[in-house]
């Protein structure tokens, strides 16, 4: 599907001179890029940049530089709705997964089969 629209990172400040490079994402892995896989992680709004940056940790945000990117793609799959993620093969318990607490056992997240499936 085709997408465009205003989109909302808030960067870490160590990366905000090369925003749109996903090598701050790809020092460890993140929620769906295995390390050493470049990625852009965008919200839609400026509240969901934020609590992503915060990690869900009511109390901390640290310092950070907010974006916002026009974006015009075409290559897009919109992993909302239960038809999409079947065509592709993606369970939303592997989307939802717990990838922070896998990653500090060592272990694969679940969620980094999305980018098996959908990375060329």
């Amino acid at each position: 599907m085709r997408f465009v629209g205003t989109c909302y990172r808030a960067h870490d400040p160590r990366w905000a001179f090369k925003p749109t490079s996903g090598e701050g994402a790809a020092i460890r892995g993140a929620r769906f890029n295995p390390k050493g896989v470049p990625a852009l992680y965008l919200a839609l709004t400026i509240m969901t940049a934020v609590k992503e940056a915060n990690q869900g940790f009511a109390h901390r945000i640290d310092p950070c530089v907010l974006c916002s990117y026009e974006i015009d793609c075409d290559d897009i799959v919109d992993l909302t709705t239960d038809e999409a993620r079947g065509e592709f093969s993606i369970a939303l318990e592997d989307m939802a997964c717990a990838w922070a607490t896998a990653l500090s056992d060592g272990e694969r997240p679940a969620s980094w089969s999305v980018c098996d499936r959908l990375r060329p």
